[in-house]
């Protein structure tokens, strides 16, 4: 620009040139992103509680104040009177036909009739024409209760009275492999204590119900198996199932399931009362009172080792507070008591494991259910092997670390690769963080934060190991098999498929799955509803596997279509055909053309099913081929810990993972580095109290999570790809083992830097104070 004249030149005026767009990564092994990120990012994703209807009806859910009481009467004559309420629904209103619901065994109720089993338990539902009144109306409902001494110690259900027709004990596993006489020469024993955590969902709980013109209801809702949940509806709204279509919508993520059935069962008798859209958005206290949180547990053990810290026998007790109802707890259970031993290899084990009803909050689902709260227990023990025989706790983990082709306690051979000393060997040879400086500036490094610390001298930093495993799939004889459609038309591939994207990245998989296949860039998912076949269950990285797998089936039968026809006019075999980068070319270069030209207008479409190998239940002893494949993870954790005022701050936590193969490597990290900070909230911060079954502070101020400022660096050094190979594409589950892992690699970091037992988790400050 001229100064005089103010006017820019022409040779100023010329852009400058702009760089070509990068190309969209494709097909597997690559950074694919989801569809769904820039809109949620920017706030735009639409979620279940911004669906809307027409002469939308709103709904809210009357819940027990207390633990555990006889409802004597319930009187709704005031609310039912209130202007603009349209229907209130009670016990009395409900079919005659399968009330009961549960996702493992059908044992409770929609609305609580006689007794009231835990805090929260729905009593009555009620559909309005505002929010505001809906919840006057609940307000109104009259209730009277005899409260009863409430059982919320899981240890004395055994002897308590029945709380539940069905009795107290969920289940019982008795495990017994090897020598029940064995004896090492260096016996260590250790009482543990996991508390109880809330999943805690990102956006609120959420669903519409939408009656059907012919009879039955639709629900919209943010569900994680809607054939497993249009099922539980039908069953208690006395409908077949056809009558019950769920469409899934808006699912923001889940680490456990999503949309607990007690908001959105209401919802479907609401609606089909009035004739009505009816929509419930749950508040956050509703929330924790209502969905199933993980179950808190107690667990005793006892190892026996050499001398040289080799494991002889590990005997175990471990009891599970399952809360008012039985929902996922014997699944849980056969988790708990099969990796009670951890990845290491034991000749002679000896578990007891029980699930237990109590008048606590019903637990469930949550990720890692089960080998979580083992890993904590017996990480622990090894800690205290390794102090006792004087051994390295590193060295001593390696000397007992399972590998491919050894036996886990319950008779299973692991056929999967196990590469658990490599992993350990991976982060206890990487590199350790810096020690923080002693500045002003640095003040925030220290536990505590700015002004929070006590003198920089009583900080002691503490270096400690986990290795944990998980199972992937369903377990003990679930029929695990997905269903999946791919069709191309107008060079555009669509994906049908039921399975839910939770966040661990299935639509992006079948996306890449579909464009390393047929070669098409443009692929699209089609949303998910009970219309379609059956994918099952968002849980154990079976939608990687199964529905990954159904995909691939379907794209394979889809190619095999396109490519027939090029193969019989060049006289030859489709497999002598190869599709890259959008082009089919023969293996002697004779035909070379590009997918659109192959395709032509032609509309091609296919379905395929996948179904992994059976497994079997566990028999009496605790034996059985009960698992389809295992994953493995090693994690070191380095902590920083203010002796003098229990304060801790993770500093890092090194992860090395066996993944089987990387198919999408931005969001496989992301996956374990949100496992990894969901366990740092496990071991230091979430623990949902309940004092006499009472949730105390149902809400985000009560219940702290970890934030960006509690997340350490986390450190990725090794990802082992040794495809199984009994898994579509070779690939593991990826964010339930980091889960289980860090919080045992954290504790184990506080005993070392504090030289306390650290017996609980999440860890209270006065566990992190040095002894004197």
């Amino acid at each position: 620009m001229s100064e005089d004249s103010g006017v820019a030149t022409a040779e100023e005026s010329v852009p400058e040139p702009v760089a070509p767009p990068e190309p969209e990564p494709f097909g597997l092994g690559t950074s694919l992103r989801s569809t769904e990120a820039r809109a949620k990012t920017e706030g735009t994703f639409p979620y279940a509680s911004d669906l809307w209807a027409e002469g939308l009806l709103w709904a809210a859910v009357l819940r027990s104040p207390h633990a555990h009481a006889r409802i004597v009467s319930v009187d709704a004559s005031q609310a039912r009177r209130m202007p603009g309420v349209r229907a209130v629904l009670t016990h009395e209103d409900l079919p005659a036909a399968g009330v009961p619901y549960g996702r493992g065994v059908a044992d409770r109720p929609v609305f609580a009739s006689t007794l009231v089993r835990h805090h929260g338990e729905a009593i009555a539902a009620v559909a309005a024409d505002h929010p505001d009144t809906a919840r006057m109306a609940v307000a109104a409902i009259m209730v009277e209760y005899e409260v009863l001494e409430p059982v919320t110690d899981p240890e004395q259900s055994f002897e308590a009275p029945p709380l539940h027709p069905d009795g107290n004990l969920i289940r019982h596993i008795p495990l017994r492999s090897g020598d029940p006489e064995a004896v090492g020469e260096v016996v260590v024993d250790g009482l543990y204590r996991i508390g109880r955590q809330d999943p805690a969902p990102i956006g609120a709980e959420a669903g519409l119900a939408v009656p059907r013109p012919g009879g039955g209801v639709e629900l919209y809702t943010a569900s994680t198996d809607p054939h497993g949940d249009r099922e539980l509806a039908a069953a208690c709204y006395g409908l077949s199932p056809d009558q019950v279509k769920v469409v899934v919508t808006g699912v923001p993520g889940a680490s456990a399931d999503r949309e607990d059935p007690s908001f959105t069962l209401p919802l479907g008798l609401l609606a089909m009362r009035t004739g009505h859209p009816v929509k419930l958005t749950a508040n956050r206290e509703e929330s924790f009172l209502g969905h199933a949180h993980r179950h808190p547990t107690l667990l005793r053990y006892r190892h026996h080792a050499d001398a040289e810290g080799r494991l002889v026998k590990v005997e175990a007790q471990i009891l599970l507070d399952a809360g008012a109802y039985a929902d996922s707890s014997a699944d849980a259970l056969a988790a708990a008591v099969s990796f009670a031993c951890g990845p290491y290899v034991v000749p002679n084990a000896f578990i007891e494991g029980w699930a237990v009803r109590t008048n606590n909050p019903p637990s469930g689902h949550v990720r890692g259910e089960g080998a979580m709260q083992v890993c904590a227990a017996y990480e622990a023990q090894m800690d205290k092997l390794a102090k006792k025989t004087g051994v390295d706790p590193a060295e001593l983990r390696l000397r007992n670390a399972l590998s491919t082709g050894d036996l886990l306690p319950t008779g299973q051979s692991v056929t999967c690769p196990a590469p658990v000393a490599e992993l350990l060997r991976a982060v206890r040879d990487a590199e350790l963080p810096p020690l923080p400086k002693d500045t002003p500036a640095d003040e925030w490094l220290l536990p505590g934060g700015p002004e929070g610390a006590g003198d920089p001298a009583a900080v002691r930093r503490g270096v400690g190991y986990g290795l944990g495993m998980v199972h992937m799939l369903g377990a003990e004889g679930a029929d695990e098999v997905a269903t999946a459609t791919v069709k191309v038309h107008d060079g555009m591939a669509t994906v049908i498929c039921a399975a839910v994207e939770t966040g661990q990245g299935f639509s992006t998989l079948a996306r890449q799955i579909v464009q390393d296949t047929l070669g098409i860039q443009d692929v699209r998912v089609a949303p998910v509803d009970t219309d379609q076949p059956p994918a099952g269950p968002a849980c154990h990285g079976r939608h990687t596997w199964v529905s990954g797998g159904a995909v691939e089936r379907a794209a394979k039968m889809v190619r095999t279509q396109l490519l027939q026809p090029l193969a019989a006019t060049f006289g030859m075999s489709v497999e002598l055909l190869q599709i890259a980068d959008g082009k089919i070319t023969s293996y002697d270069g004779v035909l070379s053309t590009t997918v659109a030209e192959a395709l032509d207008g032609k509309e091609l479409w296919a379905t395929a099913q996948c179904r992994p190998h059976p497994t079997e239940p566990l028999d009496a002893d605790g034996q059985g081929d009960a698992f389809v494949g295992l994953a493995f993870c090693a994690i070191r954790a380095v902590v920083d810990v203010d002796i003098e005022l229990g304060a801790i701050r993770v500093v890092e936590l090194a992860v090395a993972q066996d993944v089987g193969r990387v198919l999408n490597p931005a969001q496989l990290r992301s996956r374990i580095e949100a496992g990894v900070t969901l366990g740092v909230g496990t071991a230091l911060t979430e623990n949902l109290r309940t004092p006499r079954g009472l949730v105390r502070h149902p809400d985000l101020t009560g219940y702290p999570l970890p934030t960006a400022l509690d997340t350490p660096d986390i450190r990725i050094v090794e990802l082992i790809e040794e495809r199984d190979v009994v898994a579509p594409f070779g690939a593991k589950a990826v964010s339930a083992v980091p889960v289980v892992t860090s919080p045992a690699a954290i504790a184990s970091a506080v005993r070392a830097a504090t030289g306390r037992l650290v017996n609980r988790l999440p860890i209270r400050p006065q566990q992190a104070v040095a002894n004197p």
